[in-house]
């Protein structure tokens, strides 16, 4: 089961899943954010792991509404923070959990993907976030991963009577942005499909100065590899 949203990270787990010869499917979430384009990327990730990989993804989208708790400005109209360089948002990351935090969303999305990975009897939930280069978010870190695996294996019939054990993988986790794009890139991804930003425009171009963003483009600049990110503006991030 692996959870897919479209960006760069998920396309990089999904890539990693099918490498290890796991029978993936594939989990996505239009829950009222404001970037569901990615949506439309995450079909285009999955599509492009199929045909590389001649291995078939079933793929499905669940149809949430977080947006009516707000408390994010992923699924509010609140404005989404800018920065010039991942250094500001580093600073900001470290006074703050930032505003684009979606209130407990990894731990609503990877309960759902249990339920669908127990009833097809799947063992191994994979997910992309990653505790090195991101936002400061707490549902991103090892620990929280480690406890939702803990509650995975006290909360399932298929744990408590059958005995299958699930395993939450997060391959990413400890890996730099620029770690991150040269495994993808030794796997086959095709970034210039996928989509990280939090605010693009109608056309789905990037925006440049949300975090994700700035985080995306400087994991490129460290992986040594050309950003084929579409910016809205010509000049690129920033």
């Amino acid at each position: 089961m692996v959870l897919v949203s479209g960006g760069l990270d998920s396309a990089t787990a999904l890539a990693w899943a099918v490498d290890r010869g796991l029978d993936c499917h594939a989990l996505s979430f239009r829950y009222g954010q404001r970037h569901a384009v990615e949506l439309e990327a995450a079909a285009r990730v999955v599509a492009d792991q199929e045909r590389r990989s001649g291995v078939q993804v079933r793929h499905e989208v669940l149809d949430l509404d977080l947006g009516r708790f707000g408390g994010s400005s992923l699924t509010t109209s609140d404005p989404v923070p800018r920065h010039a360089d991942v250094a500001e948002v580093a600073a900001a990351a470290a006074e703050s959990i930032p505003t684009t935090y979606v209130p407990a969303r990894n731990t609503v999305f990877l309960s759902l993907a249990l339920a669908w990975a127990e009833v097809l009897g799947a063992a191994d939930i994979v997910i992309g976030v990653n505790a090195v280069a991101y936002s400061g978010y707490p549902d991103c870190r090892p620990e929280f991963l480690r406890a939702f695996e803990s509650v995975a294996n006290l909360a399932t019939r298929a744990a408590v009577q059958d005995g299958v054990r699930t395993t939450v993988h997060a391959p990413l986790v400890s890996l730099t942005k620029g770690e991150i794009v040269t495994l993808g890139v030794s796997l086959g991804v095709d970034y210039s499909i996928t989509t990280s930003c939090y605010d693009p425009d109608p056309t789905g171009a990037a925006c440049g100065t949300c975090d994700s963003c700035l985080l995306r483009a400087a994991g490129f600049e460290a992986a040594g590899v050309a950003d084929p990110t579409r910016y809205a503006a010509l000049d690129g991030p920033g």
